[in-house]
């Protein structure tokens, strides 16, 4: 984990906000910059790992079993499966591995989350913990066993792997951090020129 607060070297100690005024506040008032970047890292989270699990339980209660349901024609449609494996359905032997990986990137943005000053690294990280906390409650708690289970996928666009809202968050979140990177707006606020 320290290598990875190294790579994106953030401060170890909050600046102030300013004031209401534009100024900064005084010094018994002053609240750490990243609170409230903090605070919308685990709203994302929160959000994106609340619709990932209620959407999952819609599915396997009304669909699984089912015959899939077409949701704009053929180009889109609701097929449940489950997926021991990782993206695209490769590596159905590492379910254990996947696990591990997961709940390790969860502890990383958990940890660098005190260091944080980007909202948009806030939304990014986010995005990325909600969906791994979604994967990951799946393989804990879903058959065959613990740490063995099955994601539920079911969101299945024509001519592509199908996969679920986690999957969505953390593709999402990914696509942002690359993007914030190539602007060279790094976690704790500033911004590079390479």
């Amino acid at each position: 984990m320290a290598e990875a607060e190294r790579i994106i070297g953030t401060p170890d100690t909050p600046e102030a906000e300013p004031g209401p005024d534009g100024g900064q506040e005084p010094e018994g008032q002053r609240k750490p910059a990243g609170k409230r970047k903090i605070a919308v890292l685990f709203g994302v989270a929160l959000v994106a790992y609340a619709l990932d699990l209620v959407s999952k339980m819609i599915v396997v209660a009304e669909l699984e079993h089912h015959e899939p349901i077409d949701v704009v024609g053929d180009l889109l449609r609701f097929n449940a499966i489950r997926n021991a494996g990782a993206a695209f359905g490769m590596g159905e032997a590492y379910t254990i591995i996947f696990t591990v990986i997961a709940a390790a990137v969860i502890l990383v943005i958990a940890r660098l989350a005190r260091k944080l000053y980007s909202l948009p690294w806030a939304i990014a990280l986010g995005l990325l913990l909600g969906g791994a906390l979604g994967n990951l409650t799946d393989r804990i708690f879903r058959s065959p066993g613990v740490f063995k289970g099955a994601v539920v996928d079911f969101i299945a666009p024509k001519g592509f792997a199908v996969f679920n809202l986690a999957d969505s968050a953390i593709v999402c979140g990914g696509i942002l951090i690359v993007l914030l990177s190539f602007r060279g707006l790094d976690p704790d606020g500033t911004v590079h020129k390479d």
